[in-house]
């Protein structure tokens, strides 16, 4: 979500939108900014980042924004270290109105192909990331337990009943 010079049309706003994020647990808040910047001027990830903006984020949805703010890769920055939150003047939850985005971001089908990714793997093998043979071997070799086994089965059953499945469908 880089600065841009993209003139914001009226027509595609959509006004509902910051109330149905205040609608939800964790995004109550979201009134109360007063787009200080103190988020972002904290936040470890901006530091890095030229992209990555808390404050922005937030402009965005309270204007309405929804579909530029939903599929930006940009709104996966965050570390959730909760910085922006504990320094807000304003006592807004940023930390918990990016969760909040984020979550409905997955149920309009927008998530980082990496996360998919590793939701994959934890179905298909209850890690996060695939665990390669040499590594099985160097862990035998300096003499350290073997990994603990998911309950396979027990997950997918999980992932179908909450319907994750559906979520990690690339």
């Amino acid at each position: 979500m880089e600065a841009s010079t993209e003139v914001v049309k009226p027509i595609r706003l959509d006004a509902r939108f910051r109330h149905e994020i205040m609608g939800e647990p964790g995004g109550e808040t979201l009134k109360v900014c007063f787009q200080c910047g103190t988020c972002t001027s904290g936040c470890p990830i901006a530091r890095f980042s030229r992209s990555y903006r808390p404050r922005q984020i937030i402009q965005m949805t309270q204007l309405g924004m929804r579909s530029k703010v939903l599929s930006s890769d940009t709104l996966w920055l965050c570390a959730a270290c909760y910085t922006c939150t504990d320094r807000c003047p304003q006592d807004v939850e940023v930390a918990s109105v990016l969760r909040v985005l984020r979550n409905l971001a997955v149920k309009e089908g927008f998530m980082p192909s990496i996360y998919k990714e590793m939701a994959n793997n934890v179905l298909g093998t209850g890690y996060a990331y695939k665990i390669t043979d040499m590594r099985l071997r160097k862990r035998e070799e300096f003499k350290l337990p073997p990994l603990p086994k998911a309950n396979l089965k027990d997950l997918a059953k999980l992932a179908k009943i909450t319907k994750f499945t559906k979520i990690t469908e690339t």
